[in-house]
């Protein structure tokens, strides 16, 4: 099997043209006439998951978030981003990233979030392109029973194995109604107060965001790689339904470059 055809499974799950226009989905770094050998599904791409790569002999490593955003100008030493390109380029291996593509799906990035949760009457938050379609940024639904509002923060905090979670007081005894969106989800508060959504979970909220509720919805921060991290098992899904389990790996490594104390 060629890497191509592997590409070719990524995006007829999650179509390059449904990528955000800032965006930079697809193929980043190598050749994707090259015959596979493995994969290594992350969120990132590093110089420790490239050496991994280099070590355990995949020629194909599949992220989320794009190794390459914004137009290199130069390949030298002087950035993580182009040490790992060269060295990449050096052992022949390919890189390519399934991003915002990945995050519009119905079954993407925040329809595994709202997996997680056991989510029911799911609605897209903020629809995107064609509504027939069923694809958007962030998930609406409800849990099959009423929770406590800090008992499910609690179950939050374990299903996204956070160290650390930034929430607002809750405004009701119970929740019912989640709002989800992986990622940095804050442009789409709006859109849950207009659902009324009884709690919004994402990530990247600013000090201000959290004023903005109002006694009105609560908000819980569980990270932006917490919030994402579970893409690696929709690659998995996606791959393994097509190709041995043995060639295709999660990374071993933690990409999630914030500490906690």
């Amino acid at each position: 099997m060629y890497i191509k055809e592997i590409i070719s499974l990524i995006e007829a799950y999650a179509p390059l043209k449904l990528q955000a226009s800032f965006d930079n989905s697809g193929l980043l770094c190598g050749d994707p006439e090259r015959v596979l050998t493995s994969i290594l599904l992350c969120i990132d791409v590093t110089e420790e998951v490239v050496k991994e790569a280099i070590d355990k002999g995949h020629n194909l490593i599949i992220s989320h978030h794009p190794l390459i955003f914004s137009g290199l100008k130069h390949i030298t030493p002087a950035t993580y981003v182009e040490r790992c390109v060269i060295d990449a380029i050096k052992h022949d291996i390919t890189i390519y990233a399934a991003h915002t593509n990945m995050d519009v799906v119905a079954n993407g990035v925040s329809g595994r979030m709202a997996d997680k949760l056991d989510l029911h009457h799911r609605q897209i938050l903020q629809p995107e392109g064609d509504p027939m379609d069923g694809n958007g940024f962030g998930i609406i639904g409800e849990l099959q029973q009423p929770v406590e509002s800090m008992a499910f923060l609690q179950q939050v905090k374990e299903i996204f194995r956070c160290d650390r979670l930034r929430y607002t007081t809750p405004h009701t005894s119970s929740i019912q109604r989640v709002a989800v969106c992986g990622g940095a989800g804050a442009s789409f508060f709006k859109q849950t107060l207009a659902r009324q959504a009884d709690i919004y979970i994402s990530g990247d909220f600013k000090y201000h965001d959290f004023f903005l509720t109002e006694n009105r919805i609560m908000i819980a921060d569980i990270g932006h790689y917490e919030s994402e991290q579970f893409t690696k098992e929709i690659f998995y899904e996606i791959l393994t339904k097509k190709i041995s389990k043995f060639a295709v790996q999660f990374s071993e490594i933690n990409t999630n470059p914030i500490k906690y104390l």
